[in-house]
């Protein structure tokens, strides 16, 4: 793993921890951050697009079970800067749209699978 691969997968898992933290009430994060709905799921395809795509660049050059840790960490970690960006959001919005955290996994998840499953060189990684 690269450095700035670790430092990244870390403060995704610090997006988690804040997000769990402030949905249990231990800090209080309702509210400091103005976000809309259309934001929320605009940055959950961006975030999914790209995790896939740095995924794909990553795997060309790691064996088979390499792999299936990676994109195990691509797809679980980033997610936590949706919940915590989802924890920030109004609390009115959070009440009004309680599913919406679930949808833009989804949203997510959508995306990142897109640049995987596309035809092409790209994303056969090699058999190792």
């Amino acid at each position: 793993m690269r450095r700035w691969e670790a430092v990244a997968l870390g403060l995704c898992f610090a997006s988690w921890i804040g997000a769990v933290l402030g949905q249990t009430g231990l800090l209080a994060f309702e509210g400091t951050l103005g976000l809309s709905l259309y934001a929320f799921h605009a940055v959950a395809a961006v975030l999914g697009w790209l995790s896939g795509n740095i995924y794909i660049f990553r795997r060309r050059r790691l064996l088979r079970n390499v792999r299936r840790r990676l994109v195990a960490l691509y797809l679980l970690g980033p997610p936590g800067v949706l919940y915590f960006l989802w924890t920030l959001a109004p609390g009115s919005l959070q009440r009004v749209y309680p599913l919406s955290p679930l949808l833009g996994f989804g949203v997510y998840v959508i995306f990142f699978m897109v640049p995987i499953t596309l035809p092409g060189s790209w994303s056969r990684p090699p058999d190792a």
